[in-house]
């Protein structure tokens, strides 16, 4: 059991709040898919023997590239790994990259899942972020999805926008729902370095919402999606029952991934490696049968503080018998770290595992952080 990542570094457009690697320039748009063709040559022995059961296209913007050429990746990858029909196999789009014609051959390469980046379906909320897309796109770019048959869709959504308020979020919240998509992603609009909207905020020229309000609007979400049956499976994702992102949930479980392309990150239980952030240079080093990555083994401290961090994020939470058998002398540091939070009702201990209710995901760092074994 494996998965593979696929970047695609570019974009139509930069929007404000984004620090992930891309360009905006297409010029060397051959070059690059040659390049991570040639890097899934090169990389075929980090999965040795793994079935792969999840794929991914992120970026950036992988719904510019065309469907043959997302295809092409795929062939590339079908000469050194196997799968069967129930792979999943997931595409970021934006909505004004989707006609039906791009969803079908999509379908036909063996694309069976879409992430939707809409983020608002308020026009004034995605000019104030630079997206390429308004709110009509959107709508139009779901039922698109809806009507090829495609019967694994999630989209994104961000709160704590400039100008948002409970009113306004609750708009973001019911067209979702009146949409009856599969799963939804919702994160807290972030004020990265060096983005234009950190460059804004220094210069007073936006005012974001307090950090209580986007606080109100997390919890806001929470109950509107659960009451409308979904379940919160992670901190940032929701699902209808048996439509969890199988990809994403094995980043949780620490399941071995792959990341192809510049940026792109790869896992393995004893070390990480992550590609070089730079689109000339990754083509450049690949073309000459190098792969420009640094590489980190993980200490034991670093094994255990992952477990912590990701499975709290998830509704599973901490399963204390896999713990016990993982990471036998921490248990008892758990009991005791966490004892405070269990009695203040961030988080609860239920049928051997702990969990947090949510009031505690909103502190999920903090809690998480408190648990960490400290490499001395």
């Amino acid at each position: 059991m494996a998965g593979i990542y696929i970047h695609i570094p570019f974009c139509k457009q930069a929007c404000h709040y984004c620090n992930f690697h891309f360009s905006t320039s297409l010029r060397h748009r051959d070059e690059m898919i040659e390049a991570i063709c040639q890097e899934i040559d090169l990389q075929q022995d980090f999965l040795a023997n793994k079935t792969l059961t999840t794929i991914y296209f992120g970026g950036g913007t992988p719904s510019l590239l065309d469907s043959s050429e997302i295809n092409i990746i795929l062939e590339r990858l079908s000469k050194h790994y196997s799968w069967d029909e129930s792979i999943e196999i997931t595409l970021e789009a934006n909505p004004d990259d989707i006609t039906p014609s791009k969803i079908s051959n999509l379908r036909k390469g063996g694309v069976n899942r879409l992430s939707i980046g809409i983020q608002s379906f308020i026009d004034t909320e995605l000019i104030a972020s630079n997206r390429a897309h308004n709110s009509e796109e959107s709508l139009k770019a779901v039922q698109v999805c809806q009507d090829a048959g495609i019967d694994n869709l999630s989209i994104d959504l961000i709160y704590g926008m400039p100008g948002s308020n409970p009113d306004t979020w609750q708009y973001n919240i019911d067209t979702a729902l009146q949409l009856n998509v599969d799963h939804i992603s919702s994160y807290a609009l972030t004020v990265e370095p060096n983005t234009a909207l950190d460059h804004m905020v220094k210069k007073q020229s936006i005012a974001l919402p307090q950090e209580i309000e986007v606080s109100k609007q997390y919890l806001q979400l929470i109950k509107s999606l659960t009451t409308a049956g979904y379940d919160h499976y992670e901190i940032s994702n929701f699902a209808k029952p048996n439509k969890y992102a199988v990809h994403n949930t094995n980043y949780w479980r620490s399941i071995p991934y792959l990341g192809i392309g510049p940026s792109a990150h790869s896992y393995q239980p004893t070390f990480r490696q992550w590609n070089i952030s730079n689109n000339a240079k990754y083509i450049k080093a690949i073309a000459e049968g190098t792969i420009p990555s640094e590489r980190e083994d993980t200490k034991y401290a670093d094994q255990f503080n992952e477990y912590i961090m990701t499975r709290l994020r998830t509704m599973w939470g901490l399963n204390l018998e896999d713990l016990t058998t993982k990471f036998a002398p921490q248990v008892n540091g758990v009991h005791n770290d966490i004892s405070e939070y269990v009695k203040s009702h961030h988080v609860i201990l239920k049928d051997n595992h702990y969990v947090l209710t949510a009031e505690g995901r909103l502190l999920a760092d903090r809690i998480a952080s408190d648990l960490f074994l400290i490499d001395e």
